[in-house]
């Protein structure tokens, strides 16, 4: 989703999964948009399973879903106007992988579920935890020769972007850059000027989230 000028939106996990129960994992990624960018129209991508670039490792020791960016050639569907690249990785107990990445990109990794390590120094990383990578060209992420029973792989989501280094000013959902540009963004909320962004999957339309 690009927020730009504003939208309303709201995420929930698919109703058929609220019915019967079951582990979701929702994890919502911000990106800031240039200031040249702020204030572009919205719009809004549903990017569902079939459509990411599925990629394996030579040993087929990891499933790689590339959802945005780049990968070796290969292009994720997600559209971002910051350059990033987005990784879904599914890594077998015992497996490594190790990826190529932008120099000029940061870089970190989420751990979604199980257990691993992280870098050439093997780092340790499980679940929730987030590691963060130094300058280089490329990402290292190993998984545990042994797994929680109720999770097999490691699965671990691989993102980092290109810096913009531009000032940012935010408050609850809103991202600026100065603190006047907040203050009208509220306003613009307060006077319904936001757009909203169409139902999805049987869902409704929701609550602010930002600009």
């Amino acid at each position: 989703m690009t927020a730009g000028s504003g939208l309303l939106h709201i995420e929930a996990p698919p109703e058929s999964l609220v019915m019967s129960g079951g582990l979701f994992h929702g994890l919502q990624l911000w990106v800031n948009l240039p200031a040249k960018d702020k204030m572009m129209a919205p719009r809004y991508q549903d990017i569902r399973g079939g459509s990411v670039q599925l990629l394996t490792t030579a040993d087929g020791g990891a499933l790689l879903r590339v959802i945005a960016g780049e990968l070796a050639g290969h292009q994720g569907p997600g559209i971002t106007h910051t350059p990033i690249t987005m990784i879904h990785a599914t890594v077998a107990p015992g497996a490594e992988v190790t990826l190529p990445w932008r120099e000029d990109f940061n870089g970190l990794a989420y751990v979604l579920a199980g257990r691993g390590s992280v870098g050439a120094e093997r780092r340790p990383i499980h679940l929730g935890q987030t590691a963060v990578f130094g300058a280089g060209g490329s990402l290292t992420v190993r998984a545990d020769e042994k797994q929680d029973s109720h999770t097999p792989d490691l699965e671990v989501v691989l993102l980092g972007g290109q810096p913009i280094r531009e000032p940012m000013a935010h408050y609850g959902p809103f991202v600026m850059n100065t603190k006047d540009e907040l203050m009208q963004a509220f306003e613009d909320f307060q006077k319904g000027r936001l757009g909203t962004i169409p139902a999805v999957h049987g869902m409704t339309e929701g609550g602010p989230q930002g600009r």
